[in-house]
Formats: C-alpha cells, structure tokens, sequence
C-alpha cells in the first residue's frame, strides 16, 4: 500500500523527492500520513478537496480488500 500512495503522489507534486508516506497498521485500521512540501499542498487537495477526496476512495477500496478502515492525514 505504501508504494501505491508514494506513486499516486509523486505523480501530482512537483517536488516528488520530498513526499514522504508513513503507514500505522493495527488489527482493524490502517492510518496513512503523507506528507509533501509546503508548495505543494494545494496540488494534493485540490479544488475544494477533489484530488485528497479520490485518493482517500481509493485507499479505502484497498483497505476494504484487506477487511480493515483507512484513514488518510495530509501533512507539511
């Protein structure tokens, strides 16, 4: 799952070096953090939300093959 956001990601900013995906994995839930560069914060959530709402549906899809919730946090 890790590389998946990395590569969704990488491929919406324009500093791609500087992402950075962290994975907290229990029995039931999985919380992604990503965190991008300060210039970069409006390309991963998008007008009103747009392009951080699609990448949550998608994790969400994967997390439900898995049988567990994710959660996703965007961070500087």
């Amino acid at each position: 799952m890790e590389a998946l956001v990395k590569h969704l990601v990488q491929a919406l900013v324009d500093q791609p070096d500087q992402v950075d995906v962290s994975i907290e994995e229990n029995d039931t839930t999985v919380q992604v953090t990503v965190q991008v560069a300060s210039e970069d914060m409006g390309k991963i959530i998008g007008k009103q939300g747009r392009i951080a709402n699609a990448l949550r549906t998608v994790l969400k899809a994967v997390g439900a093959r898995m049988h567990k919730k994710v959660y996703v946090e965007i961070v500087e």
